[in-house]
């Protein structure tokens, strides 16, 4: 999975499509268990999740659960979720559930009360003398799992043989390191039981191109036409320059936040769409201090004001006010913000919506091993002032406008929708934009050369 060059996205003279296998099909979950998940890199939770000595997370994946702990200030270990003696889970894990968190000195199994310490060994057998010298260290300690961080989260990888993290993330990391996401902490988060693929879950927050279908109260606010490039097994996406109106350019908006809509006064359609996003993305995409900074736009500038100075006024007086109350910006060159995009999808169920001082997420799992449910996470983290991290935990809830707001509630129409539709025998398979959603495609290129098997074709005429 880490040679880019394998997945170059070509021109196209016929659409690309590939099978609605990898969505319905108990047989591809099945094999997703054992050629997927236990050979690639995946995020488990944010460092700030486990501060202390003993702090613990558990991820779940399939069947198999891992404990992330820190074992001193500066090391943190995973291991499996399982006694070395009868196979016991440690940490009681309901299944279906996205984890649980908490602070331990040891582990002790309910079982046969074996005991470890948080370095993984074993520290207590009982009646041990039975094995006649038998056991040693190396047989009775928990399986351990490679563990990395990148950007404050947690990752981990059951390959003892994988590729560095950092070597997986590639370009996706070096572009994306200069928004210091490591210095944002949890706004709110959630997760729900979903009745769908976590492939269906999420391909719904890769591409921008459904803006116009799913999204069209935006419309008022901002003209949408997107772009989705490959960036080796990852992939960005963001909106073209050129239907991007009140930015100077897409390198000064686009990773702050999309701006208004041309033919509107900049200072109006600026503010107009900071706060829809802001109200109907679950005070997501943005923050309060850039609304409250575009709502003074026409107040602080004469009207006729060109939509660049619109911007750098705004983005200037939004970064001095955050500086009043002790939020600090990373310095981004106009260059870098242009990069970036809007939007990342890192291999194989991470997706990252960025910006400046805040970052929107999402994380799509499997459910056991059915293939039309999934384990389906959002979350958002910002840059606070030292001390005023909000103190949040996972919250289960129903996908419901009340519970997720207006886009994400529309987003999970189409992913229901989109499940049941693939179920039916007049469906003959995907056919991806191959400009707007190259990232989908991309993804399934990298899925098949995963899964050791052809998902991806050219469409039969």
């Amino acid at each position: 999975m880490n040679k880019a060059e394998s997945f170059r996205i070509e021109n196209l003279t016929e659409p690309l499509t590939f099978p609605v296998e990898a969505y319905i099909c108990p047989d591809y979950a099945r094999a997703e268990r054992e050629r997927l998940w236990p050979r690639t890199w995946q995020h488990a939770g944010r460092v700030e999740e486990i501060p202390n000595v003993g702090d613990f997370v558990t991820y779940e994946i399939g069947r198999e659960s891992i404990i992330v702990i820190r074992t001193a200030k500066d090391k943190i270990k995973a291991y499996y979720n399982v006694c070395s003696h009868r196979a016991r889970q440690l940490i009681d894990t309901p299944p279906g559930s996205n984890g649980v968190c908490g602070n331990r000195k040891g582990f002790v199994c309910g079982f046969h009360a074996w005991r470890y310490n948080i370095e993984g060994e074993c520290t207590y057998k009982h009646d041990e003398p039975d094995w006649k010298g038998a056991l040693n260290a190396e047989r009775t300690k928990l399986g351990e799992v490679q563990v990395d961080t990148w950007g404050g989260w947690l990752f981990v990888n059951m390959d003892p043989g994988a590729q560095p993290l950092r070597e997986f993330l590639g370009e996706a990391a070096d572009i994306l390191d200069p928004f210091e996401l490591q210095n944002m902490r949890y706004k709110w988060r959630q997760w729900v039981i979903f009745d769908c693929n976590w492939k269906t879950a999420i391909e719904a927050f890769m591409e921008p191109y459904h803006v116009t279908g799913t999204h069209s109260q935006m419309l008022a606010n901002g003209d949408y036409y997107a772009y989705s490039a490959a960036h080796g097994i990852h992939g960005v996406s963001g909106f073209d320059v050129r239907k991007t109106a009140g930015a100077s350019s897409e390198k000064e908006a686009s990773s702050v936040t999309r701006t208004g809509k041309a033919g509107k006064d900049p200072r109006v359609s600026t503010y107009e769409l900071q706060k829809e996003i802001y109200e109907t993305v679950n005070n997501a995409s943005t923050t309060l201090t850039l609304v409250n900074a575009a709502k003074r736009l026409v107040d602080e500038l004469p009207e006729g004001t060109p939509a660049p100075e619109v911007i750098r006024h705004w983005l200037a007086s939004a970064r001095a006010d955050d500086a009043a109350r002790g939020v600090i910006w990373p310095n981004i060159t106009p260059e870098q913000q242009g990069k970036a995009g809007l939007a990342w999808s890192v291999f194989p169920n991470m997706s990252i919506l960025q910006g400046i001082t805040f970052a929107l997420c999402y994380r799509a799992r499997p459910y056991g091993d059915d293939p039309d449910k999934c384990i389906f996470e959002a979350y958002a983290i910002e840059r606070f002032p030292p001390g005023e991290e909000p103190k949040t935990e996972w919250v289960y809830a129903e996908a419901t406008r009340e519970k997720w707001g207006l886009v994400l509630s529309q987003d999970f129409s189409n992913m229901a929708a989109v499940q049941r539709g693939m179920h039916s025998r007049g469906f003959r398979g995907t056919l991806p934009n191959p400009h707007q959603e190259r990232k989908v495609t991309n993804f399934h290129r990298v899925l098949a050369d995963v899964m050791g098997a052809g998902h991806l074709h050219l469409l039969d005429k």
